[in-house]
């Protein structure tokens, strides 16, 4: 491959290790970002046109990740993804969510049937839940209250690591042509209940962690107020989490292997590498 892969999101949970094991199987990159920082990082973004040609010339294949602030894809999106495709861009691999193609509400789903129609050929990576939204956007619950709040239930959710989709979106990328209109789902080993979440979690941090079911409006809520969400991002996470409590989240795949040719990596094991983000100075007590 002698044009350089466009990742974008390149310093994310998902970019930042995929431009790693691109780079370590000698295929070229060009990471962006918002702030273009990283090694050969270039500054991008999708709402700002400058930034499109340094970033589109001369690539055929792309990494896209859509930001979880922009959801209206036809505003948001669509502008640059043209600009993208008229620079010679051939192939997109499309980061989405689990349930794209049953829930067509949410932006990935949109973001899905606009590339099935741009002429430009596509792949669809459709992780489940990773399990970094709980050492991210859930961590300060848990560092400082000791509890996972979201509205799933007693359903069940596939969890994914995401060095996992990582190693996957580089299988990808390192052959495009032979993943052209495939559609993977990449999932972890696990299906858990947010109970069992907080058992493991309790036993890797030495403390009780427990899990409250919200409901859907008071999740919505917290999320606005508390978590700091916009409304679309509290909207398409108040969805992916109803999806576990109607049962339909919990479905396990052997994509991981399938493309990799390797075990996908276990919940466990993900909370023992980050528990220092759980962690708080000198045993404080949590936060009331």
């Amino acid at each position: 491959m002698s044009s350089p892969v466009l990742v974008t999101g390149a310093t994310g949970n998902v970019g930042r290790p995929l431009v790693t094991a691109l780079r370590a199987m000698g295929v070229p990159v060009r990471p962006a970002s918002r702030r273009g920082t990283g090694p050969g990082g270039i500054a991008f973004d999708f709402g700002v046109p400058e930034t499109w040609p340094s970033a589109f010339d001369g690539v055929a294949t792309m990494f896209l990740v859509r930001p979880p602030h922009l959801a209206n894809i036809a505003r948001d999106l669509v502008p640059s993804l043209e600009e993208a495709r008229r620079r010679g861009v051939r192939h997109v691999v499309l980061l989405s969510v689990q349930g794209a193609d049953r829930v067509p509400i949410l932006p990935h789903a949109r973001l899905e049937r606009w590339l099935r129609a741009s002429g430009m050929a596509w792949t669809f990576l459709r992780p489940s839940y990773f399990d970094q939204n709980l050492s991210t956007v859930f961590a300060a619950d848990i560092r400082d209250h000791d509890r996972i709040l979201v509205p799933a239930g007693t359903g069940r959710t596939a969890f994914v690591d995401a060095l996992d989709v990582a190693s996957v979106a580089a299988a990808v990328l390192g052959d495009p042509g032979l993943h052209r209109g495939r559609s993977w789902s990449p999932t972890g080993r696990e299906s858990l209940t947010y109970t069992e979440v907080a058992r493991t979690l309790s036993e890797v941090l030495g403390r009780t962690v427990t899990y409250r079911d919200p409901g859907i409006v008071g999740y919505f809520r917290h999320a606005r107020a508390d978590l700091g969400m916009d409304t679309a991002k509290a909207v398409t996470t108040t969805v992916i989490h109803a999806t576990a409590r109607l049962g339909v989240a919990k479905h396990l795949t052997d994509d991981v292997r399938r493309v990799t040719g390797q075990e996908p990596l276990s919940f466990r094991s993900f909370v023992e590498r980050e528990r220092t983000v759980w962690e708080r100075p000198g045993g404080e007590q949590p936060r009331a």
